[in-house]
């Protein structure tokens, strides 16, 4: 995430709280929030993809294989 960006996202909600935001400030938040959110997500499944997890027997699988196996087993779809 850029610095300017993240200064920005603080700034329009600073203002947010004191004043009210324009339509277009908004519009640009919004926008940044977007962003700044999948950056976020981005990172968090970058870190899973390092994350390992051992089973009851012993072996050590990756945590979303582990996650999706799970998930299977008790019916649901992700």
């Amino acid at each position: 995430m850029d610095k300017k960006m993240l200064a920005r996202i603080n700034e329009l909600a600073k203002k947010k709280r004191e004043q009210g935001l324009t339509p277009e400030e908004q519009a640009e938040q919004k926008r940044l929030y977007k962003i700044y959110l999948g950056e976020i997500r981005a990172q968090f499944d970058s870190t899973l993809d390092n994350v390992s997890v051992k089973e009851k027997d012993g072996k050590v699988v990756p945590f979303k294989q582990a996650y999706t196996k799970n998930s299977k087993e008790n019916g649901n779809k992700n």
